[in-house]
């Protein structure tokens, strides 16, 4: 596939936009930094301005293309680009940054005819990981289902996101595919960080106990493109275990007191239910920290 690949310089896409590439496909990162990689087309893109996002969308994607008789259109956008966090910018650009971006990608996208877009949301439109003090789900394990009620600038941008994409999905028809990432881990994170995950499970908290390994990101990703006619979609993006060493019964009996448990879970699994990415585009995850560090509770 020819995709245009939205954010690829950035922790999640450096990785994912290379992996792409790796499974045969032709990626155009479109970013203000370069990538760098010899697999990808660089394209300084400033994403806030619709007419360079227009032009992008519509444009060449390298010199090769030049000896086609036509220019081809491409196939894919996968949108990552985006402020990634709060604390990073003042909330006001924050907001307007991924609000604006984002309408303007999934709208070339539309008037440019592109089949498929798979974007970037993330776990924080369920309001518990930048909550103002401490914010319980509603229910464990969180499914697509429960309500997204956030107080931040980030995370009510992403809702923002979801809004729009469900609308211009609607308008054209086509496959709009929402992914709802939980906290991005690269793999010489696990050493860096995950012990004190293991020493201690609170620091998990506001990530619902999850985590996604960027390579099974990578995964779903080329999941979602290869799934086609499943019109508008959102998905929660998870590794299949926790990010703790304490079980889920542990989990529940000291910070889900309360909380009603919907499903009946295994000893290490997720709290960031990915059933429905499982289900609809055979998502299953491929990487834990558990290849790199011991669990502690082992013998």
């Amino acid at each position: 596939m020819r995709i245009f690949f939205t954010g690829g310089s950035g922790k999640a896409g450096r990785h994912v936009a290379p992996y792409l590439a790796a499974q045969g496909h032709q990626v155009t990162n479109a970013d203000l930094v370069p990538l760098g990689h010899t697999g990808v087309q660089d394209l300084t893109v400033d994403l806030t301005d619709a007419g360079e996002t227009y032009s992008a969308l519509a444009g060449l994607a390298n010199g090769d293309e030049l000896d086609l008789p036509e220019k081809p259109s491409y196939d894919a956008v996968v949108h990552f680009a985006a402020i990634p966090a709060i604390l990073k910018m003042a909330d006001t650009r924050t907001y307007a940054t991924n609000v604006v971006s984002t309408f303007n990608v999934l709208e070339a996208a539309a008037r440019l005819g592109i089949p498929k877009v798979v974007f970037a949301s993330s776990e924080t439109t369920y309001g518990v990981c930048f909550a103002q003090g401490e914010r319980k789900p509603l229910y464990v394990p969180v499914d697509e289902e429960h309500p997204t009620v956030p107080e931040d600038a980030y995370a009510q941008s992403k809702v923002s996101g979801e809004v729009t994409a469900r609308g211009i999905q609607s308008r054209t028809g086509r496959d709009v595919y929402g992914l709802r990432i939980n906290n991005v881990i690269e793999p010489h994170e696990y050493e860096q960080k995950f012990p004190a995950y293991l020493q201690d499970p609170a620091t998990r908290r506001r990530n619902i106990f999850a985590y996604i390994d960027v390579r099974d990101l990578g995964l779903m990703v080329q999941r979602c493109l290869l799934t086609d006619g499943l019109g508008y979609e959102v998905f929660n993006v998870a590794n299949a275990d926790m990010s703790v060493a304490a079980t889920t019964s542990e989990v529940v009996e000291r910070f889900y007191d309360g909380v009603e448990v919907r499903k009946e879970l295994g000893r290490d699994d997720t709290f960031y239910s990915i059933d429905k990415a499982r289900r609809l585009v055979g998502f299953e995850p491929q990487h834990s920290w558990r290849e790199v560090l011991d669990d502690p509770r082992a013998g």
